[in-house]
C-alpha cells in the first residue's frame, strides 16, 4: 500500500488508514475476538497507520488496539487528546453511542498538564511510549458550544506549546486536531502551525465545505488532512435510503435529493456510490490518508475491493 508523509515531519502514513471507533463498541458490542479479527483483515490488507483514540468506548478502543499491535512493528499510531479519563464512580452501560465501555469517566481538559496527563495515560492503555500523531480532539463550537471559549483560551494558554515541546522531545512526531468542523481549524492555525487535521465528514463527495477556505490552507502551509466520515455517518453508503443517516442524524430530505443526484451520477459512470465517495477522498490532493472504521472484517474487506477498482478518467474527472 502506498504511503504519504504527514505535513513537513518524517511520518509515514498509509494512504487507506484504520479507524478504531468501531471496535470501542460504537452503537454496539463487539466481541474480543471480532476486534482483533479485523485488525488483523487491516493488517493483512497492507494498512500500517492505526487511530484511536480515549473517547472511544472510554478507553477500550486503545486497549484492544494495544493487544493487537504488542510485538509489531513498522506501524503509525495516532491517538487524541483533551479528555482525561478515570475510574469510573458509578457502573456505566452506555456513554456516548459506546455500548459497555470500559468503566472509566471523563472530563475535558486542553491545558497541557490536561493534554500531557491524556497522553501518558493513553501510552499505557496502548501499550506504546510515542505517538506518531497526537491530534486535539473534539476542540470547537461543534462539540461544546458555548463552552468552546474557554477550552480554547486552556489550550492557547499552554496546550499547544505543550504538543510542541512533546514534539521537540520526540515523544510524538507531529500533532493536529481531530475534529468535525473547518473554523476551528482555522482559528487554530492562526495561533500556530500544525501539522496534520483528522477532519469528519467536511471533505466528502457530498459535503465538500473544506474546499472554500481550508483546503487552500493546509496545502500552502504544508498541513496533511487525514479523512474521516467519508461516507457522512452513512448515506454515501447506503444512498437515500429511508432512514439513511447523515451527520450522526436522520438525513434531512434535501440531503437525501443531493445524495440521489450523487448517485445517478456515479452510476452513469458505472460506478457505485460508495466507491465513488471512496475514492474521491482518498484521491484528493490535500488528503495523506483515508480513514475506513468498521467492526466487521466482511466491511473493511469490501470497502478496500472497491478502492482497488480501477477508475476510468472520465469518470475521475466527474468525481473530482
Amino acid at each position: 500500500m502506498k504511503t504519504r508523509t504527514i505535513g513537513r515531519t518524517g511520518v509515514e502514513v498509509t494512504e487507506v488508514a484504520f479507524g478504531c471507533a468501531s471496535i470501542g463498541n460504537l452503537y454496539r458490542a463487539v466481541d474480543e475476538a471480532d476486534a482483533q479479527a479485523v485488525l488483523q483483515a487491516a493488517w493483512d490488507a497492507g494498512i500500517r497507520y492505526f487511530d484511536t483514540a480515549p473517547h472511544y468506548g472510554r478507553g477500550l478502543s486503545e486497549a484492544r488496539l494495544g493487544r493487537f499491535l504488542s510485538g509489531r512493528t513498522g506501524y503509525a499510531l495516532s491517538t487524541k487528546v483533551g479528555r482525561v479519563l478515570s475510574p469510573a464512580a458509578a457502573p456505566i452501560e452506555e456513554a456516548d453511542g459506546y455500548v459497555q465501555p470500559a468503566q472509566n469517566d471523563v472530563r475535558y481538559d486542553y491545558s497541557g498538564d490536561g493534554i500531557e496527563e491524556s497522553l501518558e495515560q493513553s501510552f499505557e492503555r496502548v501499550g506504546a511510549t510515542r505517538a506518531d500523531i497526537v491530534y486535539v480532539h473534539d476542540i470547537g463550537e461543534y462539540t461544546h458550544g458555548a463552552d468552546n471559549a474557554g477550552h480554547m483560551e486552556a489550550f492557547f494558554g499552554s496546550g499547544y506549546e505543550r504538543l510542541v515541546r512533546l514534539k521537540e522531545e520526540g515523544r510524538i512526531g507531529a500533532f493536529g486536531l481531530g475534529v468535525n468542523e473547518c473554523q476551528v481549524c482555522l482559528d487554530v492555525m492562526d495561533h500556530g502551525a500544525i501539522d496534520a487535521i483528522l477532519l469528519a465528514g467536511r471533505l466528502t463527495l457530498l459535503d465538500r465545505s473544506a474546499e472554500a477556505e481550508l483546503v487552500p490552507r493546509c496545502l500552502s502551509e504544508g498541513t496533511s488532512l487525514v479523512l474521516g466520515g467519508v461516507f457522512n455517518s452513512g448515506i454515501l453508503a447506503t444512498g437515500p435510503v429511508e432512514g439513511a443517516t447523515y451527520d450522526y442524524g436522520p438525513a434531512p430530505e434535501d440531503v437525501r435529493a443531493r445524495v440521489a443526484e450523487l448517485q445517478s451520477r456515479a452510476e452513469a459512470h458505472g460506478l457505485k456510490l460508495p466507491t465513488a465517495a471512496l475514492h474521491f477522498a482518498r484521491d484528493h490532493p490535500a488528503a495523506a490518508s483515508v480513514l475506513l472504521g468498521t467492526a466487521k472484517a466482511s466491511s473493511l474487506t469490501r470497502n478496500l475491493s472497491a478502492l482497488a477498482e480501477e477508475i476510468p478518467g472520465e469518470a475521475r474527472a466527474a468525481l473530482a
